[in-house]
């Protein structure tokens, strides 16, 4: 793919959570042979802070992420390791 994913993941979520804190990670390297690594889609680490977590449950965060990165879960994305956390957990 000639994008930056990790720019794109981060992009997303910035427009959509604004984020205290954010970091991505591209794991793709350490899945070189799986089947999603095949497909051309990549494994992607986030660790993010944000007030919008505040009261949500760990499902309801990742679906808000989930959301914030619409069609990259399907066209660049082939897995996501999320540690979501709102400002006063960390």
């Amino acid at each position: 793919m000639p994008h930056d994913r990790v720019a794109l993941i981060k992009d997303r979520l910035n427009a959509a959570l604004a984020p205290e804190s954010l970091e991505v990670i591209d794991e793709s390297h350490l899945h070189a042979g799986h089947a999603g690594a095949k497909s051309g889609k990549g494994h992607f680490s986030v660790t993010i802070v944000c007030d919008k977590f505040a009261g949500q449950n760990v499902v309801q965060r990742h679906r808000m992420i989930y959301a914030a990165l619409g069609d990259a879960m399907q066209t660049d994305i082939h897995a996501l390791s999320i540690d979501a956390y709102a400002p006063d957990e960390i």
